[in-house]
Order: C-alpha cells, then sequence, then structure tokens
C-alpha cells in the first residue's frame, strides 16, 4: 500500500477555498481597520487600505534562505516582518538585524491574517523540516497563506520552489511545490515564482565538515549535476525580484555558474582541506528499494517521501538552467554571484586559520584538540 501523502492532487485547494473564503473575508474587514495609522502617501490596495511599498513579511525566516532574505531587505530599506512559529527560544538574532518578529504557523491558517495587516510584499521561503510533514505545511499551510494573501489584497507574492519540480509528480515533495505553482498562477496575485537548483550551504555539512574531520560521507554512483548556489546571492535575486515589474507573473530558474557532481563536489573538498574523504557509496538501487519497503508501512509514510526525493537527486539529472536572460531581467551582474569553488576555498581558508590559532594537530583525517 503505497503511503498516504504520496497522494497529492492539486485540486485540493480549489475546495479548500471555497470553504475558507467567507472565513478569510469576514476577518478582512476588521483587520484592515488596524492598519489605518499606515504612511497616507504610500500605494493604496483595492480595498482602500493605504500599504507602504516597502513593507514585507518573510515567511521561514529563520531557515538557511530566509534569514538572508531578512537581512538583504533590511539592506535595501524595507520594512520587514519575519514569521516565526511560537517557540520557547525566539529568534532574537532576526530582531538584533532590525526586523520585526510575528508569531503564525502555517499549520494554523487562523495566524496568518493579522501578521499581513499593512504588507505590501510576501517572499515565501518556508519548507517543512525533517519532523514535519510535507503535505500539512508545504501544501495545505501554502494554500492557507496564499487564501489569506488573496484575503488581505497582498500585492507582491515570491515563492521559493525547486527546480524540475513539475518533472515528478510521484515525488510528495517535489509534487507539492508544483501544485502550489499551480494554485499560485491562479490566484490572482502578483506572482513571482523562483526555483532554487540548490544551495552551497548545504555542502558544509554534507561534505565539507565531515571530509575535514575523517568522518564518513555518503555518495552515489550517478552523474546528477547540481548548480548550487550561495544563499546571499539567492537572496539577492529574490530582493531584485520584488523591485521588477518585468519579474511579476514569471517562473524563473537560479542555478549557479556551474553544474557539479558529487564527486567533483568532494574532490573539491578533498583539495582544499587536504584530506582524503572516506566515501560510502549508496547505489540508486538501493534508494528505489528502500523506498518500496518504507512505503508499505504508513507510519513511514514521510521517510519514504524523503527517500523519493534523495532518488530524485540521485537520478543523473541536470539541475541546472541558462541564466543570462535571468540576469537581464532582473538587472543583475552575473560577475557578483560566487562559484562553488570560491565559496569552498573561503569556509576551508576560514576554518583552517581558526584551527591552527587554537593549536590543533591535525592526524591523516583528523584534528586534535
Amino acid at each position: 500500500m503505497a503511503s498516504t501523502s504520496m497522494m497529492i492532487s492539486c485540486r485540493t485547494p480549489a475546495v479548500q477555498s471555497r470553504q475558507a473564503s467567507r472565513s478569510f473575508r469576514s476577518r478582512r474587514s476588521s483587520l484592515h481597520a488596524r492598519s489605518e495609522a499606515a504612511d497616507s502617501s504610500a500605494p493604496v490596495s483595492s480595498s482602500g487600505t493605504p500599504v507602504k511599498k516597502m513593507s514585507m513579511l518573510v515567511v521561514g525566516a529563520t531557515g538557511t534562505l530566509g534569514r538572508q532574505v531578512v537581512r538583504r531587505a533590511l539592506d535595501e530599506g524595507y520594512e520587514v516582518r519575519a514569521l516565526v512559529r511560537p517557540r520557547q527560544n525566539p529568534a532574537d538574532f532576526l530582531r538584533d538585524w532590525g526586523a520585526v518578529t510575528v508569531k503564525g504557523d502555517l499549520n494554523d491558517p487562523s495566524s496568518l491574517p493579522p501578521a499581513l495587516v499593512g504588507v505590501h510584499t510576501v517572499v515565501d521561503c518556508a519548507t517543512a523540516r525533517p519532523e514535519e510533514s510535507v503535505r500539512a505545511v508545504d501544501w495545505e499551510g501554502k494554500v492557507a497563506l496564499i487564501q489569506a494573501c488573496q484575503a488581505m489584497k497582498i500585492q507582491r507574492y515570491v515563492y521559493m520552489s525547486i527546480a524540475n519540480c513539475d518533472k515528478h509528480p510521484d515525488v510528495p515533495l517535489m509534487a507539492v511545490k508544483s501544485c502550489t505553482e499551480e494554485y499560485l498562477q491562479t490566484s490572482g496575485l502578483n506572482y513571482t515564482v523562483l526555483r532554487a537548483c540548490g544551495f552551497m550551504q548545504a555542502l558544509i555539512g554534507q561534505y565539507a565538515i565531515p571530509i575535514l574531520e575523517g568522518n564518513q560521507v555518503w555518495g552515489t554512483d550517478d552523474t546528477t549535476r547540481t548548480a548550487y548556489l550561495n544563499t546571499q546571492d539567492a537572496a539577492r535575486m529574490c530582493l531584485a525580484a520584488v523591485r521588477s515589474d518585468e519579474a511579476v507573473g514569471k517562473t524563473l530558474t537560479l542555478a549557479g555558474p556551474r553544474a557539479f557532481t558529487v564527486s567533483e563536489v568532494i574532490a573539491l573538498c578533498e583539495k582544499l582541506a587536504g584530506a582524503s574523504a572516506n566515501v560510502s557509496k549508496v547505489p540508486v538501487s538501493v534508494l528505489r528499494t528502500a523506498k518500496a519497503i518504507t512505503g508499505v508501512f504508513q507510519w513511514t509514510g514521510d521517510a519514504a517521501d524523503r527517500l523519493a526525493f534523495a532518488e530524485v537527486l540521485s537520478g543523473n539529472e541536470v539541475f541546472s538552467a541558462p541564466m543570462d536572460e535571468t540576469y537581464d531581467l532582473l538587472g543583475l551582474n552575473p560577475e557578483e554571484t560566487t562559484t562553488v569553488e570560491m565559496y569552498l576555498r573561503e569556509y576551508y581558508t576560514q576554518i583552517l586559520k581558526k584551527l591552527k590559532e587554537v593549536g590543533a594537530q591535525s592526524g591523516q583525517n583528523r584534528f586534535d584538540f
């Protein structure tokens, strides 16, 4: 029996929208009244509510990409709100930067409209954590967010998606991203979809640190290539898309300067770390078998979903795209985009310098303090 989360239907949000539209409309009039103190010189939405064009809500603001979007937006003069879930340890660093944190949860639709009062632009960088349900957060939660934005007359919506998501309807994470794109396209919002190929920051925990410490790293025997992008560059592109009228209604793939295989990334880390990698290769056939076994049991559905995504990333596919037109559209200089070589070289230069300063002694593949 297949995992229930594997069955994603793009028709589901339409049903939810009809059921939720009346409740959102009833909230809207009272919530708009709370924003009457907004700048009177600001643009006015179709509902008559004054909204500052430089007001922005970032969803997923504590994530690897979201925090960079917050920081970049603040640097460019935006008034940034960061949607954060109620938790014991709040995201103090966002407030230290100058953002205003507002409590909200994609799993609680009633918490979303209050966070949108007086907001012009929403940048959605959120995605489910490993312990969370992809369907609940990336599908049902995003539907609720888009519905709230419709009700609150949000004037600009930028959605972070995944490259090639429309090519893999059988993979839950890819399917929900593709379905959300489709739903957003019919929402009536001024949207832009940005499909990311992959982020360089993930390479640190997956390869750079384990290789430096002599720990095991996992690889596959495939030729999948990924054009990794620094999240700081992705944030720069995101803010450029927010500013660009030409980007409205567009779906753009964001790719780094060059696509790498896992083997090439490992070889580069070995060179820069001056250490040999302890690589354990996992055949793609093993991933397929593991997905089939875990998918039999309902309680392992999320594990099967993530193995399915891992299979996509190990299927000899290319996650990249030509960027010339995107750079022209966004008015950006491609020479300012960080390469994987630059990013990893800077990381290893900094970490090896720190290790030397504290007197670490290197063995074959490890550091002793």
